[in-house]
């Protein structure tokens, strides 16, 4: 299968080892970091530092003026931890080792545009923001992720793109100092906490015949439980057990609906400013309620708009099998495997999880992350892909 190994502008720049390390790792591919949210990240092997700090969310490229004059939500340039066109620098050492380099874009998903234009973020239904977690309701932050999407997506030198968080952020998000953990909330409390309650949103419930007040409130009514300690069976039966199945269906319809517009609306603007061939993939979720990084999707939906998905498969493959009943031919599915030890990954049984990933209907590889690993994960990784 063909594999390709995440990694960040700064595991290249400054590193003039890396490129060719990387080509020796078995990969075909990378898939290099365009647009990013904050992150401290160890690198490992730089000669130069250990730690990067990127401070907040940021393009990695120099993003066009011209494009983003007159509008009030525009990308972010990094510091000086991706300075200059740093991706563009990356993708060239790595395409002159061989390598096939393909853009990383994560969108919905940025504190900075939250602390700064706080009406853009999704608004709980007590009334706490989430800066973290663009709601994807509103017109003008879809019409930004829109033409983030397009630029970051297109970089010269590219061959394709994986566009993360396109879709609903929620309330799970690893925020600065996280202290969340302490009620234990399942999958029907996360989606009740990450219901958003912004103008547009709830213009939105409206037109699926639901007063937004009397939501609001019982969705509070239903959360109350889970405060006081009760469990949360999970799965969508315990939401529609929670709030009612009518005015449970309603809010997934419009969410659905937000969702699904943009996803298409996205894939459209990349596929308008890139070359043929150029292929457009969505990290992805096959259970459409989900949010985050891994957006919740409808297969049949999103396989139809794109042309694959990358799917998350450490800890196991289940995902998959909802993607690969609606797969067509030539539909891309990737899984993605963590091979960083520190982070939960088994890089050692990499084989064995490829090789159940592709009986599950993988066609190819994503390894998290490359720039992250350990020399003693990395050279499992190789091991395991010069093996095949």
């Amino acid at each position: 299968m063909r594999t390709s190994a995440f990694v960040y502008p700064w595991d290249v720049v400054g590193d003039a080892a890396a490129p060719a390390r990387l080509a020796a790792l078995g990969v075909a591919q990378v898939t290099l970091a365009a647009a990013y949210h904050s992150t401290r990240a160890l690198t490992p092997r730089h000669p130069r530092h250990r730690v990067v700090t990127a401070e907040h969310s940021a393009v990695l490229y120099p993003p066009d003026a011209t494009r983003w004059q007159g509008r009030a939500l525009r990308p972010y340039p990094a510091g000086d931890w991706a300075p200059g066109d740093a991706w563009g620098e990356a993708a060239a050492a790595l395409a002159a080792a061989g390598l096939d380099v393909h853009t990383w874009v994560v969108l919905a998903h940025n504190s900075r545009l939250g602390a700064e234009h706080p009406h853009t973020s999704v608004v709980n239904a007590y009334g706490d923001r989430y800066p973290w977690a663009p709601c994807i309701a509103q017109p003008a932050t879809r019409a930004y992720l829109t033409e983030l999407a397009a630029e970051a997506a297109v970089r010269p030198g590219a061959h394709g793109t994986e566009l993360e968080s396109l879709g609903w952020y929620g309330l799970a998000h690893l925020h600065a100092h996280d202290k969340t953990g302490g009620i234990a909330l399942g999958e029907a409390g996360q989606y009740l906490m990450s219901l958003c309650f912004c103008p547009s949103c709830r213009t939105g419930y409206g037109a699926h015949g639901l007063d937004a007040d009397e939501l609001a409130a019982a969705v509070r009514g239903a959360l109350e439980p889970l405060w006081r300690g009760a469990a949360d069976d999970g799965g969508w039966p315990a939401v529609e057990k929670l709030l009612g199945e009518e005015r449970a269906a309603a809010t997934r319809a419009w969410r659905e609906k937000a969702a699904a517009t943009l996803q298409e609306a996205a894939v459209a603007a990349v596929r308008a400013a890139a070359p043929d061939g150029f292929q457009v993939l969505l990290h992805a979720d096959p259970v459409s309620h989900h949010c985050g990084a891994n957006v919740g999707v409808d297969p049949a939906h999103i396989l139809s708009v794109a042309d694959g998905v990358v799917v998350p498969c450490t800890g196991g493959t289940a995902l998959l099998a909802p993607f690969a009943e609606r797969a067509g031919e030539g539909s891309v599915l990737a899984a993605n495997l963590t091979i960083v030890s520190g982070m939960g990954g088994s890089p050692g049984t990499l084989a064995a999880d490829a090789a159940r990933a592709r009986a599950d209907g993988a066609t190819q590889l994503r390894l998290y992350h490359a720039g992250l690993a350990s020399d003693a994960d990395l050279a499992a990784v190789r091991e395991a892909l010069t093996a095949r």
